[in-house]
């Protein structure tokens, strides 16, 4: 949940730390500190609770330099933000700092028998406890003192640690929570993601659980926790740092939410050959005998990762006749699931680092599964413990509420049970053809609903007083409207419910009056009528009604307060554009009241502690 940042080479040290936190606050904006280490032997830090801004204005007050050093913001776990508790952690003698990310299960045990021999704790941190190790098992040489007290956790982290003694080396240990290390020409750098190296190099060693590195400026040795060198061969990163910048929009959830004719468009491309009638899903692994053979199909996520695998549920379904079953990673492991044989789990995930996520899918694996995922980025844990791979094209996703991760995720899907459908004889030529024609028309259909943004604006400023709304949906728009609400909660802290259309009678419709806006899906399709009628009801009640309707439905306007309308299109693509509307609605509630959107409070983007 943290990010971490590492510099050992020619450059001054703080500036690097400082713009490579900028680009990972999106991680944790509850504290922040940097340590700044010379060559002759000094150490020095600086930390302000609060966000970055707070540590930058440290640092104007009482600038530091340095050769090498490490950085860190944080998302409180252990201990109340505050600046004793923000990293750089150090050692009694003030010679080794460190930076982590994770939990220390067993640090209370740790803490004990460390205070017990005499060590002062200066914070209620589970990380001072690993720096107090590494100091007691220290004997003049910083790996092996680093390797020593891995042997002594339990828990997950990731760590990065420097010693005045042992000048222009940084050691980085990972157990859980992702860790990069970047390139460079007599330089290289370290990271909790790739965004923050990219201004400097494109070559990166993701590390691996259960790795040491040992980086200088000139090498990257990276072991295992006996010391044996492990071959960590660098991987070429495409990602253009330019796409990590807001490029003119007031926020990076703008930005992104009008990136995703992009980030669909980039997903299918290299996969679709409408020419040929063709989907190629090579890095799958699917095959016409897995296809057939397959159970079941188990989808794995968290948030919005969920509300796509419900979608997808439909999908799949309906084009391939396979049963799915769809499970909150963060549940999954703890209700001793029966996965049937010749079971099929697929994870999704942005970032592919997601610690619920992963347990999940290893619990999956464990039970027999053949393991995928459907993940935003590449070398990320989920890539590598999947025995097949879908990567949505998104690019760098920075604002912590998921906009076009979400929808790249929802085109995967839909490719996956087109060519399901399509292997196990559930499709025609025909009927491949004619969503495949349709699913390339979705991209400009996104861009003409971004075209009317200012609609959407305006719907928000008319609602934006409420304190509660009721999102409804049937058949595939009910995860529709239960992401539109976590979009609102999480943006605006308003109190937001997605329910199935169907269900609203049978309880939620008791809290319908003048003062709650009910945001209604309904576009064309089978279930129109049975949902309009649900608007009706909640109509009757005084209930100020939001529809999301297809352009050109006049009837459905004339029971509505507010319509905000999308392209028409076959209806199994109807979230890929009915969540726009409901997500420019969130922003710009959120917006209106003031809310931080791109962090909102007590969230962070990558979530890598359970």
């Amino acid at each position: 949940m943290c990010g971490i940042v590492g510099y050992v080479g020619h450059r001054d040290v703080v500036p690097v730390l400082l713009e490579g936190l900028t680009r990972l606050e999106y991680r944790g904006y509850d504290s922040a500190g940097v340590a700044a280490l010379r060559r002759e032997g000094s150490l020095s830090i600086r930390r302000a609770a609060g966000k970055l801004v707070n540590l930058k204005a440290e640092l104007e007050d009482s600038p530091l330099a340095g050769h090498y050093g490490l950085g860190h913001t944080r998302w409180a776990t252990h201990g109340k933000p505050t600046t004793e508790n923000a990293h750089p952690h150090q050692d009694a003698d003030g010679r080794i700092v460190l930076v982590h990310n994770g939990i220390i299960e067993n640090f209370l045990d740790l803490r004990a028998g460390l205070e017990a021999n005499g060590v002062d704790f200066v914070s209620d941190t589970d990380t001072e406890v690993i720096v107090h190790l590494v100091a007691s098992h220290y004997e003049g040489n910083l790996e092996n003192a680093v390797r020593r007290t891995l042997a002594d956790l339990e828990g997950i982290y990731a760590i990065v640690v420097a010693s005045v003694d042992e000048p222009d080396k940084l050691v980085v240990a990972r157990q859980g929570p992702p860790i990069v290390i970047g390139v460079g020409e007599h330089e290289n750098f370290i990271a909790s993601d790739v965004p923050p190296v990219l201004e400097y190099t494109r070559d990166v060693i993701f590390l691996d659980d259960g790795l040491v590195g040992i980086v200088t400026p000139d090498s990257v040795v990276v072991t295992d926790h006996a010391g044996a060198i492990v071959d960590a061969p660098a991987q070429q990163i495409s990602w253009d740092p330019i796409t990590a910048e807001k490029g003119g929009y007031e926020h990076f959830m703008l930005k992104e939410i009008f990136e995703q004719p992009t980030a669909v468009r980039d997903s299918l491309v290299g996969r679709v050959n409408r020419r040929a009638i063709e989907i190629d899903l090579g890095e799958l692994n699917l095959e016409e005998e897995l296809a057939n053979s397959m159970s079941e199909l188990l989808l794995l996520g968290c948030g919005t990762s969920w509300h796509a695998a419900l979608v997808g549920r439909y999908w799949i379904e309906k084009l391939a006749g396979l049963p799915v079953k769809v499970d909150q990673a963060s549940e999954f492991r703890y209700r001793d699931p029966l996965v049937a044989a010749n079971s099929v789990a697929c994870a999704l995930t942005q970032s592919g680092e997601t610690a619920d996520t992963l347990a999940a899918m290893r619990e999956a694996k464990a039970r027999g599964a053949t393991l995928w995922s459907i993940c935003n980025v590449v070398g990320s844990m989920a890539t590598r413990i999947s025995d097949g791979v879908l990567l949505t094209q998104a690019g760098p996703e920075i604002s912590v509420a998921s906009t076009k991760a979400f929808t790249s995720q929802l085109t995967c899907l839909y490719l996956m049970a087109l060519k399901l459908g399509e292997l196990r004889g559930r499709l025609s030529h025909e009927a491949v053809e004619l969503r495949l024609h349709a699913l390339a028309r979705i991209p400009g259909q996104i861009e003409e609903l971004l075209t009317h943004a200012d609609k959407f604006a305006g719907v928000a400023e008319r609602v934006a007083h409420f304190k509660q709304f009721l999102f409804i949906g049937r058949g595939v728009m009910y995860p529709i409207a239960l992401e539109g609400a976590l979009k609102l909660k999480e943006l605006s802290y308003l109190h937001a419910h997605g329910y199935p259309a169907g269900e609203m009678k049978h309880g939620p419709i008791a809290l319908i009056d003048d003062g709650v806006p009910v945001v209604a899906l309904a576009p064309q399709s089978s279930l129109y009528e049975k949902t309009a009628s649900n608007m009706q009801e909640a109509r009757a009640r005084d209930g100020f009604i939001i529809g999301v309707g297809t352009e050109g439905d006049d009837a459905l306007a004339e029971f509505c307060d507010e319509l905000m309308t999308i392209p028409d299109c076959l209806p199994e693509f109807s979230p890929l554009l009915a969540i726009v509307p409901l997500q420019l609605l969130a922003y710009h509630v959120a917006v209106q009241l003031g809310c931080d959107v791109d962090q909102p409070r007590n969230l962070a983007k990558s979530v890598t502690v359970e």
